[in-house]
């Protein structure tokens, strides 16, 4: 079972209460881990074992996603937003400037935090906002697919086809790489995961217009990107490496969009040796 924190967010309305649901393991610096849209924090458990060991992790749900609720009427699930109650999170934790890790969504927020320095690293898997407008359009119209039919799929069908590995593939072959790797009870979770969350469409109205065209100064960043991604293509991390000319760029053989499932002890070296 997750635990959750209510806390308030400072809005141009005033004060709103959030409530997020997290997981927490391990001890050390603290690590912050952002799942992409239509996720959810468990997306992260391959990796948690081993990043767990060296530090302070916390997989958090993302408003409106997983376990956690919808953002109060008013505010927005745009990327102002968001950071702002992931800055607030932290400091309901008491996390000072904690490493973060995140993937899709996740990653542009973790860079969003570090431009305004509020953190101590950020590894970026997969980041949104290095798209053109052509492969934001590509994405945003995949995404919408999985989203619909993810809904209208019936929960006990889903089930009977996350049982074989071919029914896995056929659920998840955009996100993952080696979808046959991904647990079926995980495939079951991630896909109703992706049915229910409640900010998905707005989410994805408001990163129409985002594009991350500012460098980073001051706070190391990691850009990691999977050869076999099928949702944001490769070439983007290229254009990160651009933007933010002091990252580090590394490539995932092997690996989708969401690299955490394909190769678990590769993405948590590259996680945990970016948060040196």
């Amino acid at each position: 079972m997750p635990t959750t924190v209510s806390f308030p967010v400072a809005t141009a309305r005033g004060e709103q209460h959030v409530t997020l649901a997290y997981t927490r393991r391990g001890s050390g610096e603290p690590l912050l881990l952002l799942h992409g849209i239509g996720h959810h924090r468990q997306v992260w458990d391959p990796v948690l074992p081993a990043l767990a060991a060296e530090r302070d992790v916390i997989a958090v749900d993302l408003p409106g996603c997983g376990e956690s609720p919808a953002l109060p009427d008013g505010m927005a699930h745009d990327l102002p937003t968001m950071s702002a109650v992931l800055v607030a999170l932290c400091a309901a934790l008491e996390i000072e400037r904690p490493h973060v890790a995140g993937n899709s969504l996740g990653g542009l927020l973790a860079l969003d935090l570090a431009r305004a320095r509020l953190v101590r690293s950020v590894t970026a898997l997969s980041p949104a906002g290095f798209w053109n407008d052509a492969e934001r359009r590509y994405a945003f119209t995949v995404l919408s697919a999985m989203r619909q039919i993810a809904r209208r799929i019936p929960p006990p069908v889903v089930e009977r086809l996350a049982r074989p590995a071919i029914g896995r593939t056929l659920l998840t072959s955009t996100v993952y790489a080696r979808p046959g790797r991904r647990a079926p009870e995980a495939v079951v979770a991630e896909t109703l995961a992706l049915a229910r969350a409640q900010g998905f469409s707005e989410t994805l109205r408001s990163g129409r217009t985002v594009r991350f065209t500012d460098d980073i100064v001051g706070t190391p960043v990691t850009v990691a990107w999977g050869n076999r991604d099928r949702l944001l293509i490769p070439r983007q991390g290229v254009r990160a490496k651009n933007v933010i000319p002091k990252a580090r760029l590394v490539r995932l053989p092997g690996c989708g969009h969401v690299p955490m499932n394909d190769d678990p002890a590769l993405v948590a070296r590259v996680v945990l040796d970016g948060s040196r």
